[in-house]
């Protein structure tokens, strides 16, 4: 296959390229670009990215960020990215409620199917066990908001991952329930699907364990054929998947992916010549921590069925206290892929790669 590597580097003209920390340039990396999203941003904690190309071509990207997660003060921030690189972040939402009290705001996903306006989902509440999902809309590509407006009492709308349209025209929601006390909590999948453009949703049974897998935030991958495959973030020490034939109404009993998962976020798209592709953390536990590990390193694997998956690229690999985690990924017009992720629970980090020089 012919490299689209210098007609898309052409495309980059007039951007500025910053390498990663430590990193040697080389003509032959598939990382163009290597960026922060707010180099120095108002708050001591960002995390929980998310990316999306605009209607009129431009990037944009919102996560929450604040004294901690968790913590009252935590807000949505937005930003667009322009020829000069990324705009200055504005705060688009906040967890205040009616009655005056004020709740953490927790993973923003960016949503805009064509002909629609774009959707900010989000949640509000003390903790992932008794949050709500809520929702604001734009027309006119993240320059103004709407009110927010709280989703259907039950839909949380996308957990952590980007809904997809499916081949029946569809929206659907990868969602996740996290039930129970914070002690004794139970992780599980059920899907979110709409089919009058969002404004009624249908909350899909949970996804069957028989093994006992308890996962949550699913990304969505879509095969020629028309299946759909989840992938998911567990418990376990490793990724999960789950398969639907028709249009995401059913699925699979979850099974494991030969790929570890140190009970950290991942995300998943698939790339317009039919590959999959997948970011996530290729590493194992703790020795005392059973099913949780270090965030580091952050990987891309490769996948022509979703079954099988080798490495394809190592976008971080130096050790960090909170390591590199919870990527978006999404694959732009011009065929490039653009990934975002917690660098450090300070900062969201931005980096582009061809996907034409992945192996």
């Amino acid at each position: 296959m012919t490299s689209p590597t210098r007609p898309l580097l052409r495309w980059f003209a007039g951007w500025s390229i910053v390498l990663a920390v430590g990193a040697t340039p080389s003509v032959a990396s598939p990382i163009l670009v290597s960026e922060f999203v707010d180099a120095a941003p108002p708050y001591p904690q960002a995390h929980a990215s998310t990316i999306i190309q605009l209607t009129d071509g431009t990037l944009a990207a919102a996560w929450f960020g604040g004294s901690g997660e968790s913590r009252p003060d935590v807000t949505i921030w937005f930003a667009r990215r322009g020829p000069a690189g990324w705009d200055k972040p504005v705060a688009v939402a906040d967890g205040r409620t009616r009655d005056g009290v004020r709740y953490p705001t927790w993973n923003p996903v960016l949503f805009q199917p064509a002909g629609e306006p774009l959707r900010l989902f989000y949640k509000v509440g003390a903790s992932p066990r008794t949050w709500h999902g809520m929702v604001i809309v734009s027309r006119d590509n993240g320059r103004h908001w709407s009110a927010p407006r709280a989703l259907p009492d039950g839909v949380l709308g996308p957990i952590k991952n980007k809904p997809v349209v499916t081949p029946g025209r569809a929206w659907l929601a990868p969602s996740s329930r996290e039930a129970g006390t914070a002690e004794q909590n139970r992780w599980f999948i059920r899907m979110e699907r709409s089919t009058d453009h969002g404004r009624t949703w249908q909350i899909e049974p949970p996804i069957p364990s028989p093994m006992g897998i308890e996962a949550i935030q699913p990304s969505v991958l879509t095969f020629q054929d028309k299946r759909l495959e989840l992938i998911a973030r567990t418990r376990q020490g490793a990724l999960a998947m789950s398969w639907s034939r028709d249009d995401g109404r059913s699925w699979t009993p979850l099974a494991a992916i030969d790929l570890p998962n140190p009970n950290a976020g991942t995300d998943a798209v698939t790339l317009r010549d039919g590959r999959q592709l997948l970011v996530y953390n290729h590493s194992a536990h703790w020795p005392d921590r059973p099913g949780d590990g270090p965030r580091w390193p952050l990987n891309i694997a490769l996948s022509d069925d979703g079954v099988q998956w080798h490495p394809a690229l190592s976008l971080e690999t130096r050790p960090m206290p909170d390591g590199y985690a919870y990527p978006a990924v999404i694959q732009s017009r011009d065929g490039l892929v653009h990934i975002t992720y917690t660098y450090n629970r300070t900062r969201i980090k931005h980096v582009v790669v061809d996907p034409g020089a992945l192996k």
